[in-house]
């Protein structure tokens, strides 16, 4: 029986070297990051254990990059799309250089967005696929004073586009076999951000970040916080916010006090 195809971006290590490892029993993969060397140690490994592993080398903040993967997508035959490749560029947004504003909005935001749109029609066609992207729960942090997060404006920003970006989708979906899913992590065990996230305790493993979403995919969720026990009501309240912002905000007229 044929095995599915995945494409993995970010593949190179972290999580997207942890989905990698996850799907090589039963998938066929595309393994998509900047590091060749890496990339081909791992394809390797996968190899040695029986997965056929094609190599793409790209950087997804580069319009060479980009269009290298969507026309590898465009190809119709990858069947889980996982988009895990990113940046933080944590930094107060007069430091960021524009030239900078324009990379990581690009790998960050938009990335995720042509990728989706590349592989689509493909999984449409064939009536089975799901595009996974990995975000943050930083996503969900405009509010939040915490001394401890990080400049976040850009990084933050972008995952909460994308977080709205999968929940929209996801409804576009609805009634075909192609799902939608966002990942938000909170802190990771890996070597991102200059391997911060191994430095902390309650950091989680990109193993268990990765295993999560994928079991969250077979549950039929559409997002996916992996240290969230009660997801669910926690998603309602969202819903319920949201919903009030717009059915009581679409009025004529301004608010009393604005008048």
């Amino acid at each position: 029986m044929p095995r599915p195809a995945s494409l993995v971006t970010g593949a190179s290590s972290g999580i997207g070297a942890a989905y990698a490892r996850l799907l090589a029993a039963d998938h066929d993969l595309v393994l998509v990051a900047r590091r060749a060397d890496r990339l081909n140690r791992l394809a390797d490994e996968l190899r040695a254990i029986g997965a056929t592993v094609e190599v793409l080398v790209a950087d997804l903040s580069s319009p060479d990059g980009l269009d290298a993967v969507t026309c590898r997508l465009a190809a119709g035959d990858i069947r889980l799309l996982i988009s895990n490749a990113g940046a933080g560029g944590y930094a107060p947004l007069t430091d960021v250089a524009p030239a900078e504003v324009d990379r990581l909005l690009t790998l960050n935001a938009v990335a995720p967005i042509r990728l989706a749109r590349a592989a689509l029609p493909g999984m449409l066609a064939a009536n089975e696929g799901a595009v996974v992207t990995v975000a943050s729960l930083l996503a969900f942090s405009a509010d939040g004073n915490d001394p401890l997060l990080p400049r976040r404006t850009l990084y933050a920003a972008a995952k909460a586009s994308t977080v709205t970006f999968t929940r929209t989708l996801a409804d576009e979906l609805a009634g075909t076999a192609v799902r939608a899913l966002v990942v938000c992590p909170g802190m990771v065990a890996t070597e991102w951000n200059g391997g911060s996230g191994r430095r902390i305790p309650s950091a989680m493993s990109p193993e268990d970040v990765a295993s999560a979403s994928l079991a969250s995919l077979r549950l039929g969720e559409t997002v996916c916080v992996p240290g969230l026990e009660d997801q669910g009501a926690a998603l309602k309240a969202l819903r319920e916010a949201e919903s009030t912002l717009m059915n009581r905000g679409a009025r004529p007229f301004p608010a009393t006090r604005y008048q």
